[in-house]
């Protein structure tokens, strides 16, 4: 047998096998095939969005092990349980914080515990912890960082042709880390967390980091404004962020809904095949991963490679259709979107502290004295969210106590 022959022998094994993971993983997780030949899934819902993250978010805790291991039992002190909060003593602030900081941790900690695993964002990033002052607890947290190039409701909404999206897309953030962390979010504090998005701090901390982004290609000085901020609900249709008004003021506007296309069914340890698949085959798309190309490198390099395997486009299609939502910061953001003319309207563009008040007076006092039930929260509770870890986090934390006893 020649090399070459034993080298054709090895790609057509390797895509064999990557079809019948791909197949088995996609059975695994609740998709079948419908008689068209696209993928389908039984039921409908939160908790059936739920059980197609379950291997990624599964995936996504085991990879982080150590990390939780070694940070989480000394982090832990940062969360609330219900006897912490008292309704009428909340009072929110926004910290921004970086990687590499003890507050970074806390906010990478938090984030293992949704039930639908968070991206890391991409490009330019803001990242935000909301405080509890009365306690010194966790509320919630914030990450806005670069938006999709293509987004059909969004694009729709401002009217805007390739080129003014190409000049001015440099104006809209997307928000892809939003909400509260138990117990603040039975008060209804995912409410409020979303609704700061909208608040003179984050626009000006926007400014400061960004304003002077120049073009990679053009060269020339963009001059950019924080003028809306972008985000989804990874539950399909959202309760949370529907309806958000204060003081007459929209904070969040529902524009439609995604076409139901991604690759979050994809795990990383499939991707990671995929890529190297791409790369045996010497596809550009393999490592392929510079500016520009963002969240949509992912999914062009998925889509190539399943093509390559002969499966039809449709694979990609896993039918979660996420309701988007818009929040302008300035009161003119769509002209200034679609003509590139005007100064922003900021005029009725709150504090973060006086948008934070607001939000406790509309929802949480009110939620508090309709649903008692969040005093019950215990650190227990937020232990089983970490899933897979929870046992050994568990022991780490009781040993840190003991230790701290003895001490």
């Amino acid at each position: 047998m020649t090399k070459n022959t034993q080298a054709i022998i090895s790609v057509v094994s390797r895509e064999a096998n990557l079809k019948r993971k791909l197949r088995r993983h996609l059975h695994g997780i609740g998709f079948s095939k419908s008689s068209s030949g696209e993928l389908q899934i039984e039921g409908e819902g939160k908790d059936v969005v739920r059980s197609l993250h379950r291997v990624q978010r599964e995936d996504r805790l085991r990879e982080n092990q150590d990390f939780i291991s070694k940070k989480a039992p000394r982090l832990m002190r940062y969360f609330a349980s219900g006897q912490d909060v008292i309704p009428n003593q909340i009072s929110p602030v926004i910290e921004r914080v970086s990687s590499g900081t003890k507050h970074g941790d806390l906010f990478r900690l938090a984030s293992l515990t949704w039930s639908v695993p968070v991206s890391n964002g991409f490009g330019r990033r803001l990242r935000y912890l909301v405080w509890d002052e009365s306690n010194g607890k966790l509320m919630g947290l914030i990450a806005i960082g670069d938006p999709v190039f293509n987004l059909a409701v969004r694009d729709n909404l401002i009217g805007w042709n390739s080129k003014e999206r190409s000049d001015r897309l440099v104006n809209i953030m997307d928000a892809y880390v939003l909400g509260a962390i138990p117990p603040y979010n039975a008060l209804l504090g995912g409410k409020l967390i979303a609704c700061l998005l909208r608040s003179r701090d984050i626009y000006d901390d926007f400014a400061s980091a960004y304003g002077g982004t120049k073009g990679i290609i053009s060269g020339q000085d963009k001059q950019a404004r924080l003028l809306c901020v972008t985000t989804s609900s990874s539950m399909g249709r959202s309760s949370v962020y529907n309806r958000l008004k204060l003081d007459g003021v929209q904070y969040l506007k529902s524009i439609g809904y995604t076409g139901g296309w991604g690759h979050f069914h994809i795990p990383d340890g499939l991707f990671a095949e995929l890529r190297d698949y791409l790369r045996e085959k010497e596809h550009i798309y393999a490592d392929q991963h510079g500016y520009g190309q963002g969240p949509n490198w992912r999914l062009r390099t998925t889509k190539a490679a399943l093509s390559a395997l002969g499966f039809k486009e449709n694979m990609l299609r896993h039918g979660v259709q996420r309701e988007v939502f818009i929040s302008h910061l300035v009161n003119n953001a769509t002209t200034i979107l679609k003509t590139g003319q005007g100064v922003p309207d900021t005029s009725s563009l709150l504090s973060a502290k006086e948008v934070a008040e607001r939000g406790i007076e509309r929802w949480m006092k009110p939620r508090a004295l309709r649903r008692p039930e969040y005093s019950s929260w215990t650190i227990e509770n937020l232990i089983e969210l970490f899933g897979n870890q929870s046992q050994s986090l568990r022991c780490e934390s009781a040993s840190i106590r003991s230790t701290t006893e003895r001490a």
